[in-house]
């Protein structure tokens, strides 16, 4: 996986973002949580920690991860961009509704 969009193209890499997007979280606490092996998830967390999306930190024997807010910003701004298209839809649905009043 090369980018962002790619990296979280997969739900449950989406799923794991979303899990640890409040706090940071173990492979052992997302893997229980989203009822995913531990494999599994250490390769979705790879997958995802070489585009960026989250980081590290060791705490003793464990390793915990959290999102990266800066890498999400990328996706963040792209998908914004759609949101201002779909605001102005509506208030040209809105705009049409009114006038056939």
């Amino acid at each position: 996986t090369s980018d962002a969009f790619n990296a979280i193209a997969e739900p449950r890499r989406r799923h794991i973002l979303e899990f640890i997007a409040g706090d940071e979280r173990s492979v052992g606490e997302i893997a229980d949580a989203l009822e995913l092996g531990q494999p599994s998830v250490t390769k979705h967390l790879e997958v995802l920690g070489d585009v960026g999306l989250v980081v590290a930190r060791r705490d003793g024997r464990q390793t915990l991860y959290r999102t990266n807010p800066e890498a999400l910003r990328t996706v963040h701004d792209w998908c914004r961009m759609f949101t201002q298209h779909w605001r102005g839809q509506l208030r040209r649905i809105k705009a049409h509704a009114e006038e056939d009043r």
